[in-house]
Order: C-alpha cells, then structure tokens, then sequence
C-alpha cells in the first residue's frame, strides 16, 4: 500500500527489542518481519549501534510495524537495542551515535513533513510495550 509524503503526520519511534551485544540491522529485522508474514521489513530507518543509519521500506511505503489501524501517513524509525544485556529487560541503551543519528532525522523529517508528531510506539492506544523504552514526548518536546 502506498502513502502520499504529503499526507504523512506522524512518525514512530520503535526499539528492535534486542540486548546491546546484538549488532543486527535491517537485514536481520526483514527476516524477522517476514517469519511473522509481514511482506518485508515493518520500519522505513534501523539505527544500528554505531549510528549508521539504513533505509527499510521506501517512505511512500505503509509501514506494518505500528499495529492494525496504526500504520497510514506514518514513517517509522526503530533503533537497534533496548533491552539489557544481562535481565534482558527494557532499557534505553542508545548509543551516543544512535541519539546523534536520531536528533538528525528529527530535524530533517520535521522540514520534509512539516513538523509531523513524535511519538514512542508504547504511545499508541492499545499497545501493551515498552518500545522505545525512552519517552519520546519528554525527550523530543519538553
């Protein structure tokens, strides 16, 4: 399904749920996406720990990683991380190059999409995690 840029309003920061040790992308994140029968990767950027940044679905693209009803004029951005390494419990574990990466996005996506809303995946209605596992309302707007 396919979005107009126009239209989109919103975007939604997720986590991949995996410990720090994990340096996993989008490659890995695809595979995952399409055990699950997703046709592809659920994200439009993965922000690896060492801050690269790789593209996933094309933002014209619907993204399928917000839940059912959820995903029209969005763009997602899942980080790599946000579980501890040891209880494996969610933490945010960004990395200095991954909150570098993420601040550049937000200014350029907010230019691209006339300053659409942020928000933490655990902000939509209905979802029961803790992804991000940091509070993207306080950190992007207080």
């Amino acid at each position: 399904m396919k979005q107009s840029i126009n239209n989109i309003h919103r975007v939604v920061v997720h986590c991949a749920a995996t410990k720090p040790s994990m340096d996993i992308g989008r490659k890995e994140i695809d595979s995952w996406h399409k055990a699950n029968g997703w046709a592809g990767i659920g994200y439009h950027y993965v922000i690896r720990r060492n801050g690269e940044v790789e593209l996933g679905r094309d933002l014209t693209e619907v993204p399928a990683a917000n839940g059912a009803g959820n995903n029209l004029n969005t763009i997602t951005i899942c980080w790599v991380g946000g579980l501890n390494q040891q209880t494996g419990k969610p933490e945010d574990n960004r990395t200095l190059e991954q909150r570098k990466f993420l601040y550049e996005l937000r200014k350029n996506l907010d230019v691209l999409l006339n300053n659409p809303k942020w928000i933490g995946h655990r902000d939509i209605p209905g979802v029961k995690k803790d992804c991000p596992c940091f509070d993207v309302k306080t950190e992007f707007y207080e």
